[in-house]
């Protein structure tokens, strides 16, 4: 009895020193709702785009792959409103949502800068996996390849699809966790033209 106490008290100090080192690996990463906050707390969803005395936030740059393997970095793009979607492959809700970014593309890619951020963690999700989906699907949109995660890192992501509509001067002005309507992705456009 007394050997499985001790046994039971070591199991438990292994599991909170794993999470304790867990959460201080963490704590530093910055996630979307982090981003989608001003310091004064005023949520970026909720940001009406002409108001001048809301502080903005600023959109982080990152570099990504387009798929000639070219480096293009999310500063490169300003100068038109940004759609930054982030899918992989594997993601239902990703599939789901693709045909009507491509459709409202097909519609608006002149005026409006699609960045649909392939999310490849070089196992579950390769470039050439996702590369051939599009493919395969014959989505005509944008695709970037985040082969380093460092589009992932900077936007904090949890979940797939997310998307993060970004005005002409780099500021985020609204974001989605999830799969998103054709709809909702029109009135995400309508902000930040």
């Amino acid at each position: 009895m007394k050997g499985k106490n001790i046994l039971l008290i070591l199991a438990l100090i292994v599991v909170i020193g794993g999470g304790t080192v867990l959460y201080n690996a963490l704590k530093d990463t910055a996630s979307l709702p982090d981003l989608l906050t001003s310091p004064s707390g005023q949520q970026a969803q909720n940001l009406p785009p002409d108001e001048e005395d809301i502080e903005r936030i600023k959109a982080p740059d990152f570099a990504v792959e387009d798929a000639g393997g070219n480096e293009i970095k999310l500063s490169d793009m300003l100068g038109k409103p940004i759609v930054l979607n982030f899918w992989a492959s594997w993601c239902p809700p990703c599939k789901g949502e693709m045909p009507d970014f491509d459709l409202v593309f097909a519609e608006l890619g002149d005026n409006i800068q699609f960045m649909m951020v392939d999310a490849v963690d070089g196992s579950r999700e390769t470039k050439a996996k996702g590369a051939a989906y599009i493919a395969e699907q014959g989505f005509t949109f944008p695709v970037f390849y985040d082969t380093n995660q460092d589009a992932v890192r900077q936007y904090g992501i949890r979940a797939f699809p997310t998307s993060i509509f970004i005005d002409s001067e780099g500021y985020i002005i609204t974001a989605a966790e999830g799969a998103i309507s054709e709809e909702a992705l029109r009135k995400g456009i309508d902000l930040i033209k």
